[in-house]
């Protein structure tokens, strides 16, 4: 199946691993300096190393709780538990040309609708909330989009890549725009999964399972354009998530002609 990837974010990643490299350079470069002046090392570099080791501590345990949250408490997807939606899964990973089919974990969250992908001791994991997973009895098309969604950030490597730019990280904006563009992309590939899902699971995030299929999406749509003020931009600017309106347009604007 051909990925298509947002025209963005192959763009935001090469700025990042640029911009990455370039601070590394200049932090090598001006420890090399300090070297010489070696009684302005302390003041100057170890509250730097103190904050940077602190910040990769965080990371670094922050995903040892999650990844051991889903294997300690998740209910794993296998051939013989929800054999019907492993298959589908296994499937859609095949058709994506994955070798590794990543575990899938069902997640009780007090309601909440999401799923997300994680990666942790070079494994990728993905885990999607049990509000959204008993759609399968009644709309499985939208829990398909959703999983085609995050299956598609580990096709596309995302967790990793952000890893290796986190330097760019500290740039201003820059690493919310990135995350963007992966959104966008991954939305197109939980479409080419699942075209009869796509809209209607962007929308149950909007409206939640049992309104979303009351929302009129052309009048939502057109809501959010009316309202599209400063405050709404900028807010929008700082996400990692582009808003749900903006989702459904990219969705509606990269379906391809099926008669090509």
């Amino acid at each position: 199946m051909k990925i298509r990837v947002n025209k963005k974010e192959n763009l935001y990643f090469a700025i990042k691993v640029v911009l990455s490299i370039l601070i590394a350079y200049f932090v090598v470069t001006g420890f090399n300096k300090l070297l010489i002046e070696r009684d302005k090392v302390f003041t100057a570099i170890i509250p730097i190393l103190i904050y940077v080791y602190f910040i990769f501590m965080y990371l670094f345990f922050r995903k040892i709780f999650i990844v051991g949250y889903l294997k300690g408490n998740g209910v794993e997807i296998t051939a013989e538990q929800f054999p019907e939606i492993y298959q589908v899964y296994s499937n859609m990973a095949k058709e994506l040309g994955m070798k590794k089919l990543p575990p899938l974990f069902l997640i009780q969250q007090g309601g909440a609708l999401n799923a997300f992908a994680i990666r942790f001791s070079c494994k990728n994991y993905i885990a999607i909330y049990s509000d959204i997973f008993e759609m399968i009895e009644t709309d499985i098309e939208v829990v398909k989009f959703i999983l085609g969604h995050e299956l598609g950030h580990v096709k596309r490597h995302h967790m990793s890549k952000q890893f290796w730019t986190f330097l760019a990280s500290f740039v201003p904006f820059l690493s919310a725009a990135y995350s963007r563009s992966c959104e966008y992309t991954c939305d197109n590939i939980g479409h080419d999964l699942s075209a009869g899902g796509s809209e209607k699971g962007l929308l149950v995030l909007a409206a939640g399972k049992n309104l979303y299929k009351k929302v009129a999406s052309d009048k939502y749509m057109e809501s959010a354009k009316k309202r599209r003020s400063f405050s709404v931009r900028f807010v929008e600017l700082c996400s990692s998530h582009p808003f749900l309106p903006n989702r459904i347009k990219n969705i509606k604007n990269e379906i391809p002609n099926r008669n090509e």
